[in-house]
């Protein structure tokens, strides 16, 4: 196994999440770029990102579902003693029982994650009429899906090129963190479904494994600008059939974040960040579709959607917690990131602009943006 290669903290944070594993995100801690906390006992572990003396945790620690609140304070008491802060980003029910009464816990809702019983995707699928038209062109397309082997897709220079086609095409910088785009290294536990068009991949995902809920995250879809429309719906029915038929329970697409679904706010989160939430879901869609997002995932008609939360060791939600998540994300300072984004924006947009100039006659793209609808 291509395991025994990887660092030493990996593959023992790697045993404990196929034991304990229950968090949709457990196992994404063992991707490139997480840092690895063990307990004195060593029977947990925790996954984080440390930026502005904050430790942002991938979505709560991996242990034993009793040893939880013992293990959550033991790591917090290893962090005060190093003079650094705590948030959990991406943590679900477990967690968020155990600190939603708690006065020195803030928690803020995130979003919301749709999860499905394999057995009921089917009937969902054939529920929904758009979805079983894009299915069908998909299929009169000629679009083809296999499973990969983790050797195969791990040396697949296809499968590179069509992610590299992927992140170009996106309004933000590559991001880490919990969408880690390099997840092709370490694919031993995980199960990753191809596409293929005219003889050419054309789309690819990789699912992660939730080992105590017999499950699996779709951690990546991802599909290069000449895939046929359908393609990615296509990879999530044949992937969700197929490990529910090797007697999955529990799928998810993951965190959809800002998502409507998510229920009712946390007592205590601050008007702040609930205005600073609502303007990023309304502004930031060009930079990231959220609706469109969450559109997509619900047409698969989930079984329910499950609340995720962020969580700050401290008595109010702090805007060094926002800060030190998103430099979390971005892998470098959030003002960086953001004039990465905001150059990253101005070069598509360009690149439109030619384009359509190209298409249609000198001038005529410019013309056309400037004038009234």
């Amino acid at each position: 196994m291509t395991t025994d290669r990887w660092p030493p903290d990996v593959r023992r944070a790697r045993e404990l999440v196929l034991a304990h594993g229950w968090n949709a995100t457990s196992y994404q801690i063992v991707n490139p770029g997480i840092g690895h906390w063990f307990s004195a006992r060593g029977d947990a572990v925790v996954g984080y990102v440390r930026h502005a003396g904050t430790r942002v945790v991938a979505g709560a620690p991996v242990c034993a579902a009793v040893r939880l609140p013992e293990v959550a304070e033991e790591f917090e008491a290893d962090a005060r003693r190093a003079g650094d802060r705590v948030c959990y980003f991406g943590a679900e029910a477990r967690l968020e029982r155990a600190y939603r009464d708690s006065p020195g816990h803030a928690l803020a809702l995130l979003g919301a994650q749709p999860a499905w019983e394999p057995a009921a995707w089917a009937g969902a699928v054939r529920g929904h009429a758009s979805l079983r038209a894009q299915l069908n062109r998909a299929r009169n397309k000629g679009v083809g899906v296999a499973e990969w082997d983790a050797s195969r897709a791990s040396d697949s220079t296809a499968l590179r090129d069509v992610l590299a086609d992927w992140l170009g095409g996106r309004g933000l910088p590559p991001l880490h963190f919990l969408v880690e785009p390099d997840t092709l290294e370490r694919l031993d536990d995980r199960r990753v479904y191809v596409a293929e068009h005219a003889g050419r991949v054309v789309a690819f995902v990789v699912l992660s494994p939730v080992p105590a809920r017999s499950g699996w995250l779709v951690e990546q879809f991802v599909r290069s600008r000449t895939a046929p429309n359908g393609t990615v719906e296509t990879l999530l029915d044949a992937a969700v059939r197929s490990v529910g038929a090797a007697g999955a329970r529990y799928v998810t697409l993951g965190l959809a974040p800002l998502s409507q679904h998510g229920g009712a706010r946390p007592a205590g989160e601050p008007f702040w960040l609930r205005l600073a939430l609502s303007w990023v879901r309304a502004h930031g869609r060009r930079f990231y579709n959220f609706d469109g997002l969450e559109a997509f995932k619900a047409k698969f008609g989930p079984t329910r959607w499950e609340p995720v939360f962020a969580i700050e060791r401290a008595r109010r939600f702090s805007p060094r917690a926002l800060y030190a998540i998103a430099g979390a994300f971005g892998g470098c300072s959030p003002v960086r990131l953001l004039g990465l984004t905001i150059w990253r924006a101005a070069r598509t947009e360009s690149r439109w602009l030619l384009d359509a100039a190209r298409r249609r006659g000198p001038g005529t793209a410019l013309r056309d943006r400037s004038l009234p609808k």
